[in-house]
């Protein structure tokens, strides 16, 4: 299974804001549709995602709305900032997606906007792409992740197949940003309140002093850069995983916003496989 998300063509969609929903405190869905949806497609994988993309303030961008006449006729300032969100659901019958939003007051972009979208709203995306379902032939699943592998989280079990036996630990705030997670397999799930503390502090944790049950496992592990690195260590050198059994990723770093983050992932990760491999010599 790859590491990274599979690009696919630069699609661009247009949708309209149905409704929204707080889910829990800190947790927004949003819901959109209409005819600029026509042309979008999801299903194949669980890690679906869509590169949201925002208008820059003050700045007037062409009619229709066109990408490559944006990159052509316009300073790169100018262009809109882009944010990755992961497809929570999307019903082809209905032409509805619906996509949740980590949402912390006016930090950030996205959540933001999350907030205050009203219906008749549009957002322009592109997508989808992805690389990830849990694996038919699997004989347990592993599901790790923070807030913003949730979506992503609670898609594949609802894709695990009927009593196949799957370990899920979700790292959170803290109580009230728990949620049901609905599946057909035999899934034990865990809620980490990390409260105060680091993010992935008790994700790390939880993982290595986790007794394997018996049979393949096919794991998924994304969120934070840093604990992600972690436990991509652990699993590969200390439990001798192969990449073909492990999806992972960092979706964010600490201390970088998205822009920050991808100039700079490649990077990071080449220095982690290059560590990895130093490792299991």
């Amino acid at each position: 299974m790859a590491t990274e998300p599979a690009r696919r063509g630069r699609r661009l969609h247009r949708g309209t804001v149905l409704r929204t929903e707080h889910l829990t405190p800190h947790l927004i869905r949003v819901v959109v549709g209409g005819e600029g949806l026509a042309a979008f497609g999801a299903g194949e994988f669980t890690d679906h995602y869509v590169k949201l993309l925002f208008p820059q303030p003050g700045v007037e961008y062409p009619e229709p709305f066109d990408m490559e006449r944006v990159r052509a006729e316009l300073p790169r300032e100018q262009w809109p900032s882009t944010r990755t969100y992961t497809v929570r659901a999307w019903d082809p019958d209905a032409g509805e997606l619906t996509i949740d939003f980590v949402y912390h007051g006016d930090e950030g972009l996205a959540g933001p906007w999350a907030a205050n979208a009203r219906p008749g709203e549009e957002i322009f995306f592109n997508g989808p792409g992805g690389a990830y379902a849990p694996s038919e032939d699997a004989g347990w699943h592993l599901l790790a992740g923070d807030e913003s592998a949730l979506p992503a989280i609670a898609t594949a079990l609802e894709r695990i197949p009927e009593g196949v036996p799957a370990r899920v630990f979700v790292e959170v705030a803290g109580p009230e940003e728990e949620q049901e997670l609905p599946t057909p397999g035999d899934a034990e799930i865990v809620w980490l309140h990390r409260g105060a503390g680091q993010i992935g502090d008790l994700l790390v944790e939880a993982v290595q002093k986790l007794d394997f049950p018996d049979g393949e496992v096919h794991a998924f592990v994304h969120g934070e850069a840093n604990f992600v690195k972690a436990l991509r260590r652990h699993l590969r050198v200390e439990r001798g995983l192969p990449m073909d059994r492990l999806s992972i990723s960092g979706y964010w770093r600490r201390g970088r916003d998205e822009d920050g983050w991808q100039s700079t992932k490649r990077d990071w990760n080449q220095q982690v496989e290059q560590e990895e491999a130093e490792a299991l010599r």
